[in-house]
């Protein structure tokens, strides 16, 4: 295969992607049919076969990439003070841009995890346990420093992550706030949820 050829197939790729998210989000995955994303590409019902296995395959690379993107953001983030005050605003902070911006996608990777194989939903929630994992250790730390005071670490991640994950439910781009707004406001929230002192 030439890099031209592969080019346009990654290119091809990439476009019935983007209409997978598009019609997820519209008509969630149970009601989105592969002619509706082969449709919103702009191409054949067959291109999809060619390019991908089944719907759900486009369901998981989606789910993949998304939850990849969050790990990496939360673990970036955790790490960038020693301080874990500072550390859990920015994680907060960068957590709830990321879903407002992306509030379309993160609609899918979140709300749409029973639609995949078992195979491939055993994989995605082993990745949002380390998510999770990262922002309890952040918590802990807090408590073992004498900066936060909360009595439960695991609920209190939970509860942050919660906020976050919520913004692709609810979030508009022509609502009142922008992301930067929610960001903000819900990184200083965040420390009153772990009792910051």
């Amino acid at each position: 295969m030439t890099d031209t050829t592969e080019s346009r197939s990654d290119s091809t790729r990439a476009r019935l992607l983007e209409a997978a998210v598009a019609a997820f989000a519209e008509k969630g995955f149970n009601g989105t049919t592969t002619r509706d994303i082969a449709g919103a590409a702009g191409m054949s019902p067959a291109a999809v076969y060619v390019h991908h296995k089944s719907k759900e395959e486009l369901l998981y690379l989606i789910s993949r990439s998304g939850h990849d993107e969050t790990l990496d953001l939360i673990l970036k983030a955790a790490a960038s003070s020693d301080d874990p005050a500072i550390a859990l605003r920015t994680v907060v902070h960068d957590f709830a841009v990321h879903h407002a911006r992306g509030h379309t996608g993160a609609r899918i990777v979140n709300y749409e995890l029973n639609s995949l194989s078992p195979e491939h939903r055993t994989e995605i929630r082993g990745i949002r346990h380390r998510i999770d994992q990262t922002m309890r250790d952040l918590v802990e730390r807090g408590i073992q420093a004498g900066v936060f005071d909360t009595p439960d670490a695991r609920i209190a991640a939970t509860a942050l992550l919660s906020l976050g994950i919520d913004i692709a439910r609810w979030y508009r781009d022509e609502g009142d706030w922008s992301p930067e707004d929610i960001a903000t406001a819900y990184a200083e929230m965040a420390l009153r949820i772990v009792g910051a002192t």
